[in-house]
């Protein structure tokens, strides 16, 4: 994936209550923001609600810390009848010199839904 081509899905700052004792942010924190790009992302794919079905696929390549700014970058690997599987790859803009580096990367799938929360096809 190329990230300079590619507009984030999700930017936030990572604060002090998604740390540990130790100032490194929870992969479950990191994780969730991911599903939230990755789920937003899909939902403009398939036109409509989307629900996570798998995370097929989850790396921590770098901690993040307090203070870093984290932006996910999505890009589309699969796109099924009813479902939709995006890579989302993580980067950090580390303070105080806007250092960035690729700290996490993962593969999510999703499944497009109706009203009813019922599996629909993708684009209708």
């Amino acid at each position: 994936m190329q990230i300079k081509d590619l507009e984030p899905s999700l930017r936030t700052v990572a604060m002090p209550a998604d740390a540990n004792p130790s100032g490194d942010i929870f992969g479950g924190w990191l994780m969730s923001q991911m599903d939230i790009a990755s789920g937003t992302y899909a939902g403009f794919i398939a036109m409509g609600r989307v629900a996570t079905v798998a995370v097929n696929a989850m790396t921590f390549h770098l901690p993040v810390y307090i203070g870093d700014e984290i932006s996910c970058y999505c890009q589309t690997a699969r796109i099924g009848t009813t479902s939709i599987t995006v890579d989302v790859e993580t980067w950090v803009r580390r303070r105080p010199n806007a250092h960035r580096e690729k700290v996490t990367e993962g593969r999510f799938t999703f499944v497009a839904i109706n009203d009813a929360g019922r599996p629909r096809p993708v684009k209708g």
